[in-house]
């Protein structure tokens, strides 16, 4: 997911910090369970077929509930399904579900709404980014490719209360899937109430998870989860309210928790330093890569050496220790590190996969490649825009890549630092010459990277196309994906070819250091899909 899932998920927005509040004493009164969280970019919908956004989708992680929920570790919990079963070719799953399931408006959350939702998330009309995400469950990709219609999608709803999803390969990851918020269902008739505005402020929407969403217009820069008087499982749900602010310079956010006005704060690089021997400071590491992403529908950026050159003028070991801050990890690799293992071997995936020359810190060969790339191109020089999140961390990096890209004789960068909501529409739009990207995983599996850099995937923003490419991904979603070992080799290999091309430019993989007071419990963090879960949190 960027920001740009993503920013996204991300997704793509650019670096997401969660800020958790407590307030109150150790008794837990109603009153008392409020956790105050601030975040540094704004929320941009909360419409599940639509958004891309990080922060968008852990908040629909916590006001909307699907088949399955993901615990501790993402383990698998029963969520809107009470049980269900899968055939022996693992093809076909049947869920059952709870009959006490409401939406906040008071309907009954029905196999129907899953249907419905899919449909839509799914139709071409729709637009969504994450309609790829359905490939594998029967007819998706022709749905999404207009050869077939939306009704014939493997999904159907057997009464009220039961659901059989029918797929055309055995998915390995499929479970996973179903709970990210893009699989969760929609209630038809507030969709079709609020018709453009449905998703765009939290009164033009409903809500069927532990909490619902409040005082979010659609373009403020606060909004509070409330707990749901209608979620099937509200007695096991111990906080009141989460409220959130948009907060994006970590001073002001050092601030408040010093003055015991947050419980919880995302802390700078300098700042992380600061408090390295703090009792309450907590590293938490994500599953994202951060990255440059060239519009190489622009003839100059379809030159490799150029690209390459770009790559090996960044200086990764400084710009992730003393630029970037907080927890971020250097990683030469799309997929980030930490997020599967070799079936034969257990090693990491990027253990497995191959950095090439232009991924390491090499100035005079990146001088060298650069006017190359102008000569083959009949330039002398170069500028170009590079367009990012406004957010403190991302105006440092930028400011940083400024600075080092501008080593190459003839280059120009101007940067173009806007707000968050900002950056993923023109990134959807390709209205952009080069852009810092993130992409945060979805599920805990490599393809969830490799997928968006397929020639017709629509959170490939930098339009970089290889039939290569394409094909080793078709066969680790396809005839490879009930052999754990061809595909792992069909990922390993896609990640080099793309490496190999500079299909875009890998920077870091984010990390966040934390002050967090010990009074805040029981929140659920997972480093794929929506991070936070707060349906067990609670103020001690």
């Amino acid at each position: 997911m960027g920001s740009s899932k993503q920013l996204k998920l991300l997704v793509s927005i650019t670096c997401f910090s969660v800020l958790l509040v407590g307030c109150g004493k150790s008794k837990q009164s109603s009153d008392k369970q409020i956790i105050r969280t601030s975040i540094d970019s704004e929320l941009t919908s909360v419409d599940l077929s639509k958004t891309t956004a990080l922060n968008s989708f852990t908040v629909l992680n916590n006001v909307d509930e699907g088949l399955l929920r993901l615990g501790k570790n993402s383990k698998i919990e029963p969520g809107i399904a009470q049980s269900y079963k899968e055939s022996k070719d693992g093809k076909t799953y049947t869920f059952n579900l709870r009959k006490n399931a409401k939406w906040s408006n008071g309907d009954p959350v029905t196999a129907q709404d899953f249907v419905y939702s899919w449909r839509r998330t799914l139709n071409p009309k729709t637009s969504s980014q994450y309609g790829y995400l359905f490939s594998g469950i029967k007819n998706a990709d022709k749905i999404q490719a207009n050869k077939a219609p939306v009704s014939s999608l493997g999904i159907k709803a057997d009464g009220k209360y039961k659901l059989t999803v029918t797929l055309e390969d055995k998915l390995p990851f499929f479970k996973l899937l179903m709970g990210f918020p893009v699989f969760f269902p929609q209630d038809a008739k507030a969709v079709q109430k609020y018709g453009s505005q449905y998703g765009t402020s939290s009164d033009k929407q409903v809500y069927n998870g532990p909490f619902t969403l409040t005082k979010w217009t659609g373009t403020n820069l606060s909004w509070t989860l409330k707990k749901n008087p209608y979620y099937w499982d509200k007695k096991n749900v111990k906080l009141n309210q989460v409220k959130y602010s948009v907060v994006k310079d970590p001073t002001t956010g050092l601030n408040l928790y010093n003055e015991k006005k947050l419980d919880m704060d995302g802390l700078s690089n300098d700042q992380a330093k600061q408090y390295s021997k703090n009792k309450h400071i907590v590293t938490r590491n994500q599953s994202s890569s951060y990255y440059i992403a060239f519009n190489q529908k622009k003839k100059v950026f379809q030159n490799l050496k150029i690209r390459q050159a770009i790559s090996m003028a960044i200086d990764r070991k400084v710009m992730t220790n003393k630029v970037v801050g907080g927890g971020a990890i250097q990683n030469d690799s799309f997929v980030s590190k930490g997020l599967a293992v070799s079936p034969k071997t257990g090693k990491d995936f990027t253990e497995d996969t191959t950095a090439p020359a232009s991924m390491t810190y090499n100035l005079s060969a990146a001088k060298k490649l650069f006017k190359e790339g102008l000569k083959q191109e009949g330039l002398k020089s170069l500028s170009f825009t590079l367009m990012a999140g406004d957010d403190y961390s991302t105006k440092q990096l930028t400011e940083y890549l400024q600075s080092a890209l501008e080593k190459l004789p003839g280059l120009k960068v101007s940067l173009n630092n806007i707000p968050a909501r900002v950056v993923l529409s023109r990134q959807a739009d390709q209205q952009f010459q080069a852009t810092v990207a993130d992409w945060f995983a979805d599920y805990s599996d490599p393809v969830t990277f490799l997928n968006i850099l397929t020639s017709k995937n629509p959170s490939n923003i930098s339009k970089w196309k290889n039939a290569a490419y394409d094909q080793l991904i078709a066969k680790s979603n396809g005839q490879d994906a009930d052999k754990p070992e061809a595909r792992w080799n069909d990922m390993v290999s896609a990640q080099n070819l793309a490496l190999k091309d500079q299909a875009i430019v890998p920077l870091y993989q984010s990390g966040e250091k934390w002050l967090i007071n010990p009074k805040v419990k029981g929140i659920i963090y997972n480093t794929a899909g929506p991070n936070y879960n707060y349906k067990n949190a609670y103020i001690k």
